[in-house]
């Protein structure tokens, strides 16, 4: 894979490194770009969240492309969400043998039959994409780097706050360094207000004065300071906005449904939810759990993500959008249509009862390198990839293969840089990279019409280039933000 090098020339001497590594750890800290540790949990303590150095080279056409397409990935989504036939059809083998997906669809089918139910959705979006190095230009027939989307997320999108420190994290790790004239290349990231701020004018829908968002997390929370500073903004620039943080146990034991099914949690109407839990099987440990999401969703608050949005993310569902010609059921203009078309990458469906299914589990026997294997979940480390699929399909029944989907593997060019982890090795070493971008969008509606889409910001997310899972919160990735130059 090509090396795409770095911003700034490497090595660093050793002396200088441990100083500005030593004053950018004190930095992180004291600016929220933090987590509580898993290995040593403690509410009353925080540690710096893994970051690279210095930021990441990212070719700037790819980068602004992304950005503009952002928008139009919003409409297809909630039009997707939007479409009760299409996740009928597309889901119908899934929740055969998926319990969790199928626990969701039944709360979907029992809302889509209650008339009294919020029409309106808020999708705080994330698409991430990975640069593909092994493009060609078709005028001029050299390689270079295109991206492609690895997914998009519907549900508890991650990182608005720390893919915004990252930047300044790096911009004053350049300073340091005597590099602060290439802190321009570094593109103004307001994820933050850009993802707050669509929670907020789905509040101003509602327009009701006295009350609250609620947020939905998890009993246990790693990724303190990404979901505080959520909150911090809109009490900081709304402070007429409660905001009020719940797990699904507790909305069991506290919420309630009024004369005109607001939703109440104790005393406070809730007019906007924002899940950031409820994603995983773990977080319902009891029918007790599976009923709050069902009293969230059978109430006049607009939920982010409706369960609608929540089926749209699956990954069976963004396989089936990469089918030939199905973009024409949701979007009318070819121009948007293409630009979508091109940056997916191979997905299959792994249907045993279809030629589709046979054919991917034949190329996956055979190659097994070049593809990855993906589950109908969320929140990282549930990928098989490479030379690990034949045994985890061997292992499988007919009937369970159907609830994964398989993707073409993207072989992303490699950057250098110094990784830098709590407890880390001192000094750290120069190691090879591998990145993900993330880019966020906003977008509120119903099944009629749009009323708000916007983009809303990035953040990038780093690994060592021989790992396969990337998460931050999962162990196995690092803060970064991309540094864009013209390629």
């Amino acid at each position: 894979m090509p090396d795409l090098g770095s911003c700034i020339p490497f090595p660093i001497d050793e002396e200088t490194l441990n100083e500005v590594i030593s004053k950018a750890k004190d930095w992180a800290i004291m600016h929220g770009a933090a987590m509580r540790s898993k290995a040593d949990f403690s509410e009353d303590s925080v540690q710096f969240a893994p970051f690279i150095l210095l930021p990441t080279l990212f070719p700037r056409r790819e980068f602004e492309k992304a950005v503009r397409l952002q928008p139009i990935l919003n409409e297809l989504m909630h039009w997707v969400a939007h479409d009760t036939e299409f996740l009928r059809e597309t889901l119908a083998n899934t929740i055969k043998v998926d319990e969790f997906t199928r626990n969701l669809f039944n709360i979907y089918e029992k809302i889509l039959a209650d008339e009294s139910a919020q029409s309106l959705s808020l999708g705080l979006l994330r698409s991430d994409l990975m640069l593909e190095s092994r493009c060609t230009d078709n005028d001029h027939k050299r390689p270079y780097c295109c991206w492609k989307q690895v997914e998009i997320n519907t549900i508890a999108s991650g990182f608005g706050h720390l893919g915004p420190i990252s930047r300044e994290i790096q911009s004053f790790v350049l300073s340091e360094l005597n590099y602060a004239d290439k802190v321009k290349n570094l593109p103004l990231n307001g994820a933050l207000a850009g993802l707050c701020e669509g929670m907020v004018e789905a509040w101003n829908l509602q327009a009701i004065s006295n009350a609250a968002i609620l947020f939905v997390v998890e009993g246990v929370t790693y990724n303190i300071c990404d979901q505080r500073f959520h909150e911090f903004y809109i009490r900081e620039k709304h402070p007429h906005i409660k905001v009020i943080r719940k797990t699904l146990t507790e909305i069991h034991q506290q919420a309630s449904l009024g004369p005109n099914n607001e939703l109440k949690v104790n005393d406070t109407v809730i007019s906007v939810v924002y899940f950031r839990a409820g994603y995983e099987p773990g977080h319902y440990p009891s029918q007790n759990e599976w009923d709050a999401r069902y009293l969230i969703e059978k109430s006049v608050a607009i939920k982010c993500p409706s369960i609608g949005y929540h089926l749209a993310g699956t990954k069976k569902v963004q396989q089936a959008l990469a089918k030939p010609g199905i973009l024409k059921r949701f979007l009318t203009d070819d121009i948007k249509i293409k630009a979508i078309t091109d940056i997916f990458t191979g997905l299959y469906s792994m249907d045993s009862n279809t030629d589709e299914g046979q054919n991917a589990l034949r190329m996956v026997l055979t190659d097994p390198a070049k593809y990855v294997l993906k589950p109908q979940r969320e929140g990282g480390g549930n990928n098989v990839y490479g030379h690990d699929i034949p045994d985890v399909l061997r292992k499988m029944s007919e009937v369970e293969r159907s609830a994964w989907i398989l993707m073409e593997r993207i072989f992303p060019p490699i950057s250098k840089g110094y990784m830098i982890r709590p407890s880390g090795p001192s000094p750290p070493p120069l190691v090879d990279l591998v990145s993900e971008l993330g880019i966020f969008g906003a977008v509120i509606g119903d099944k009629k019409a749009i009323v708000y889409n916007a983009h809303c910001g990035h953040m990038l997310r780093t690994k060592l280039e021989k790992s396969n899972e990337g998460g931050v919160a999962a162990g196995s990735g690092a803060l970064d933000s991309p540094y864009l130059y013209d390629d």
